[in-house]
Order: C-alpha cells, then sequence, then structure tokens
C-alpha cells in the first residue's frame, strides 16, 4: 500500500471514527454503555412522563440541564450519542431564539452515554435562582414547555 493510499484509507474512516458527540444534563447517576430513554418523569413543565429526552452539540445547555434538574444528586453532564433521529427543540429555537444557536436537540430514540464531563462550570447562584423563578413564574401563568405537548 502506497502512502497516498493510506491516506485514502483513514480519510474513509475519519466520519466513523470521530462521529458527533452531545452533551445530556442532568442529576442521575449513569454508568457507561446505560441508555437515557423517554418514558420518565420529566424534570420540567409539569414533570408528566417525558415525551422526549434532550441533547446538545454545546455545553451550556447541558450545564442549564444540570442545574436545573429536580433531584437531590449531584449534577452531571454526560457526553451521549444519539441511537437514532433528533430533530431541533423548538423551546430553544424559533420560539425564543430564530434558528438553532443553542445547538439544543429532542428525540424520542435512546441515547447511550459515552462518557462524563467532570470537570466544568456552573452557571452563577443568582443566575440559576433568577431561572428557576421565572420557570416557576411561568408554570403558575400556565405557560407550559412545548414539550409537554
Amino acid at each position: 500500500m502506497d502512502n497516498n493510499e493510506e491516506k485514502n484509507n483513514l480519510k474513509n474512516l475519519a466520519p466513523t471514527l470521530f462521529a458527533q458527540t452531545y452533551f445530556h444534563g442532568t442529576k442521575a447517576e449513569l454508568k457507561l454503555g446505560d441508555f437515557i430513554e423517554v418514558g420518565f418523569n420529566s424534570n420540567y413543565g409539569q414533570r408528566k412522563n417525558a415525551k422526549y429526552i434532550f441533547l446538545s452539540a454545546t455545553l451550556d445547555p447541558a450545564i442549564w440541564g444540570a442545574e436545573l434538574a429536580v433531584g437531590s444528586g449531584r449534577e452531571r453532564i454526560y457526553l451521549v450519542e444519539p441511537t437514532g433521529e433528533i430533530e431541533n427543540d423548538p423551546d430553544l429555537t424559533d420560539k425564543k431564539f430564530p434558528g438553532n444557536p443553542t445547538m439544543s436537540y429532542r428525540s424520542t430514540e435512546p441515547f447511550r452515554v459515552v462518557g462524563e464531563v467532570i470537570v466544568w462550570q456552573g452557571h452563577p447562584a443568582e443566575q440559576v435562582k433568577a431561572m428557576k423563578d421565572a420557570l416557576e413564574k411561568l408554570k403558575q401563568q400556565g405557560i407550559n414547555s412545548l414539550n409537554d405537548n
């Protein structure tokens, strides 16, 4: 095999070797290989049985996910791979932010946990409190997540 042929073979492997990895923020304790699936109570909105699960291609939405998740567990951010189709999260796209600048997505198909981000910087406590207060105010006004529909 000559050098050019070897380079071409490596180029063809690159898409499978370096697949897009996404982030998922939660307080659930998961292990490598576990699946995050729909059907559990949502951490948000009306806390109904979740129709969707969420992931993002940027870290900030996952940090918010971990910080806003209900429960007493430690805030965690997992690296996940979707096992099926993903679509834009309507709560964070055209309704609030044209396009999808946060690169936030949802799916009805499981995500496989492939790693955990151990070192990350959360938002300031007053910013988290303000976000939680704003979400509570929306809930009291009967304004729910588009993902509850």
